[in-house]
């Protein structure tokens, strides 16, 4: 992606957030000068990963296959050994219209997906056999804001504004927004995207940008070679 697109994508993710009646938070709009400055006194940002995050999943082209992420807050993974602090996480998420995230599952990330507005949020689901794969005979049940629904292998849930689903560990899941963009909260365990993100599909977490123009702001995937 280029970094251009980047920008653009950032802008408009912004006004679709404010549309909703939900607010960034400060350091949101924060430039890459502004965070070189602050660097000593964010490492609650940067270690945690927070912030602006947008993928193609390296596939070039985002408008078919690709995610908005914005993280809001982020525990310490270190802390779920011992089950106390800062267990949880929360991120904001934009699906256009007919946009895919491929199918992929976590492995300790237990995750509520909420459809905060707009269109109607589409997720395909599976079981995972004992190996980790995907299991295509499994029924699968899931809780639907405290409802258990079971599907079929692959069935399709439909998520209206307001609803949500809850996807525990193990939970196979791909997803786009149907009729318009959909306005996503996600609120889960600790996120940890560099090492609990299995995918079905060899494809990669995150975008390679090319720098054609300075950066807005900085994206997490930024953070280790901006900010060190």
């Amino acid at each position: 992606m280029k970094r251009s697109e980047v920008n653009a994508i950032l802008a408009d993710a912004d006004a679709f957030i404010r549309s909703h009646g939900y607010v960034l938070p400060p350091f949101a709009y924060w430039s890459p000068e502004d965070m070189k400055a602050r660097r000593a006194g964010i490492g609650g940002i940067v270690d945690a990963r927070l912030g602006w995050d947008i993928t193609d999943y390296g596939t070039g082209d985002f408008a078919s296959t690709g995610l908005f992420l914005f993280t809001v807050r982020n525990g310490n993974a270190a802390d779920l050994a011992h089950g106390r602090g800062m267990l949880y996480a929360e991120k904001i998420m934009i699906s256009r219209r007919d946009q895919l995230a491929p199918m992929h599952r976590h492995n300790v990330k237990a995750e509520d997906i909420i459809n905060r507005g707009g269109g109607t949020l589409a997720l395909k689901l599976y079981m995972s056999a004992p190996d980790g794969s995907i299991d295509e005979a499994a029924e699968v049940k899931v809780s639907t804001d405290g409802v258990v629904r079971t599907l079929e292998p692959s069935g399709i849930l439909k998520l209206h504004p307001g609803e949500s689903v809850t996807l525990l560990p193990g939970v196979w899941h791909a997803f786009w927004a149907e009729g318009d963009d959909v306005l996503i909260g996600e609120v889960s365990t600790v996120n940890d995207d560099e090492t609990d993100n299995v995918f079905a599909e060899p494809i990669k977490r995150f975008a390679r940008i090319e720098e054609d123009v300075e950066p807005t702001h900085l994206l997490v995937s930024d953070y280790r070679r901006w900010l060190g």
